[in-house]
């Protein structure tokens, strides 16, 4: 599915909004996009930001003009992207694009856009350089933020933005829609928490990060199944090998949380979304202890994964965190 039918068909409220500003020019100069994991956040943005200098905008971005694909292409200097989810915004980042749009617009249509993606993971000195920034914008520059967690986000941004609220679908209608597409079922469940589109889970189901990190995820359940020896045995001599980039592992502690999320609600008669997984959680939830405990331990070296700490000193953590002390039979 094609962004701009995404946004006509899921997302109507930032459809119509939008709309109108762009067809009575009615913008803001700062936009803050929030939602939750799994809303094409950065997809949008870049979707918008184009729509203010697209050759032929519907009233958003045709997608097909040179203006949009060059933008595709990084070769727009008007138009600068920097995305949070794969390393952490920092002030430099922050200046160059004050540097770059303290001049006049090199592009004809004389707008300049910046986009920041995930600004909850900026360091307080870009953060800083950006309120400064968004206070004094100048004419005819235009930024697009986006976030998955607002609380995060210091009040003194949300105030110098307009913030716009994108609503997550259905997550058993994204699966059904990925499944349709002729994704497999347990793909499609495991990645409706990345991403909130049949069409996008399709795109990523042959990733070669995701399809390790699923891999690994596997090889750790069945580990777990026979005792703590055989999943920390199998973690140091299989898994951590296998997870050589920050992505895969950034996809397998994901995916491990929410295997443990399942597994609670196992414990506690709730549902599951990883119905593929059921037999094999339904055994974890009987057999492992302080199951609360290590969706913590998970959640926070997830977190530390971006401060870029040693990745097979983190995995090593997380599977002596869930193990330590474990009281089920070999």
């Amino acid at each position: 599915m094609k962004i701009a039918d995404y946004i006509k068909e899921h997302q109507p409220a930032l459809f119509q909004t939008m709309s109108n500003a762009f067809k009575f020019n009615r913008l803001s100069h700062a936009y803050l996009l929030s939602g939750e994991p799994g809303t094409p956040l950065l997809a949008v943005a870049i979707h918008l930001g184009k729509s203010l200098v697209c050759d032929n905008p519907q009233p958003l971005a045709c997608e097909e003009c040179i203006t949009c694909l060059r933008i595709d292409e990084g070769n727009y200097p008007d138009f600068m992207i920097f995305d949070g989810s794969t390393k952490t915004i920092k002030k430099e980042d922050v200046q160059s694009v004050e540097e770059n749009f303290d001049k006049t617009a090199l592009e004809t249509k004389g707008k300049m856009i910046y986009v920041l993606h995930l600004v909850e993971n900026m360091t307080t000195e870009a953060v800083n350089s950006l309120l400064k920034f968004l206070e004094e914008p100048g004419r005819d520059i235009y930024a697009f933020l986006t976030t998955e967690n607002e609380a995060k986000v210091l009040p003194t941004i949300v105030s110098r933005t307009q913030t716009i609220r994108l609503k997550l679908n259905d997550q058993m209608k994204v699966i059904a829609e990925a499944i349709d597409l002729g994704v497999a079922q347990d793909d499609a469940e495991m990645l409706s928490y990345f991403f909130n589109d049949g069409a996008s889970i399709l795109a990523r189901s042959g990733d070669e990060d995701f399809q390790q990190a699923k891999e690994a995820l596997k090889d750790l359940l069945e580990a777990l199944r026979k005792n703590s020896g055989e999943a920390v045995f199998v973690s140091q001599q299989t898994i951590i090998p296998l997870l050589k980039s920050k992505e895969s592992a950034r996809f397998y502690l994901d995916m491990l949380a929410q295997v443990f999320r399942d597994i609670i609600n196992i414990t506690y008669g709730g549902n599951i979304t990883l119905r593929s997984y059921g037999s094999i959680l339904t055994e974890l939830s009987q057999k492992l202890p302080h199951k609360e405990k290590s969706l913590l331990e998970i959640m926070t070296a997830r977190g530390q994964l971006d401060l870029n700490l040693n990745i097979p000193l983190l995995l090593d953590h997380v599977i002596y965190a869930m193990t330590k002390g474990e009281s089920f039979n070999d």
